[in-house]
């Protein structure tokens, strides 16, 4: 708890390895000044990067399979339009070259990109028509809701309220691509929440299931899952795929 508390001003950690790093920092300037051939390195120019030496590249795997997910569904289906509400707008710029894309972000950005409209919205109030949006994306977006971290407003019932919301504009027929953290559920304020499965499913009782993939706490893409072999996951990543009826 109290290394929580305290890594938003002072991340230990990181310091740890940057004082760790720093003299074979200074081993390799020295180095790197012996071999340069008229490419002077002044002192005022020197920009230590401390954190980047890793066996490995380090990547979000939640983003990184997520967003696969959902780009390679958009390509199948190719819908006329697509809509995605928060998720990242690298996402959306990519979706916007395949089909024009309407980004809704509480904090908009300023760019111009052909086949991307950006819209500052509330994912509690969209702005949207009932039954209008015929393909929908939002990933690791609803598990914010209410904890006021973007600057929300603090309401306990945000993240209910937000996939009311979501179930609200899809189109019958239309597809919902949805993605939060899964696995014991609780609060963990002012981060984010991590939901049971079966608690996604209640939220969005009007709309069917189409498929469920997930990312588990070893970081391990499963495709078309069964989601009551991930209700014990710690922190995990449930992909959901959700439809919508049509009222007879």
């Amino acid at each position: 708890m109290l290394f929580h508390l305290i890594r938003p001003v002072v991340d230990l950690k990181h310091t740890v390895i940057g004082i760790k790093n720093y003299p074979p920092f200074i081993k390799d300037l020295f180095i790197y000044k012996k071999l340069e051939r008229g490419f002077p390195v002044p002192w005022r120019e020197l920009n230590p990067q401390l954190h980047d030496k890793t066996p490995t590249t380090p990547v979000d795997y939640h983003y990184f399979y997520q967003q696969l997910w959902v780009f390679k569904r958009v390509l199948q289906q190719k819908p006329a339009a697509h809509l995605d509400i928060g998720s990242s707008y690298d996402l959306s710029g990519y979706l916007s070259q395949i089909v024009p894309t309407t980004f809704v972000d509480l904090r908009p950005i300023d760019v111009q990109v052909e086949g991307l409209k950006i819209v500052k919205g509330d994912i509690t109030n969209l702005s949207f028509d009932s039954n209008s949006q015929e393909s929908v994306s939002c990933l690791h977006v609803v598990e914010h809701i209410g904890l006021g971290r973007y600057g929300d407003k603090l309401d306990p019932d945000g993240t209910r309220k937000a996939c009311r919301e979501l179930a609200r504009v899809l189109k019958p027929d239309g597809r919902l691509y949805l993605s939060v953290p899964i696995g014991h559920e609780r609060v963990c304020f002012n981060a984010h929440q991590i939901f049971h499965p079966q608690t996604i499913l209640n939220y969005f009782d009007g709309l069917q299931l189409i498929k469920f993939s997930v990312v588990d706490d070893e970081r391990r893409y499963f495709e078309n899952a069964n989601y009551k072999n991930f209700t014990d996951l710690d922190y995990g990543c449930g992909l959901f795929l959700f439809e919508k009826r049509k009222t007879r």
